[in-house]
């Protein structure tokens, strides 16, 4: 599975978008979230779809489908790092 490539990133710009707006994340490459100084979200994509690698505390991360129930899932999780910020 390989990191993103641009026409997938275009694809899916709008839960970007969302995430961006949240403010909690910085991009440090478009589609490369990371929550201080550690990665937090990256997506992958492969024959099967597109899909989110997010950090998860104590194991690896969580692996996640960017659809419906993946970018809410997603959202979810950044949100929740804005009200323990």
């Amino acid at each position: 599975m390989r990191h993103a490539g641009v026409a997938a990133l275009d694809a899916i710009e709008p839960l970007l978008g969302r995430i961006r707006a949240l403010g909690v994340l910085k991009e440090k490459s478009r589609g490369c979230f990371y929550f201080k100084a550690r990665g937090f979200v990256h997506f992958h994509e492969d024959p099967a779809g597109i899909f989110a690698d997010l950090r998860s505390e104590g194991r690896a991360d969580d692996r996640l489908p960017v659809d419906a129930a993946g970018e809410a899932e997603i959202l979810r999780r950044v949100a929740a790092l804005k009200e323990g910020a």
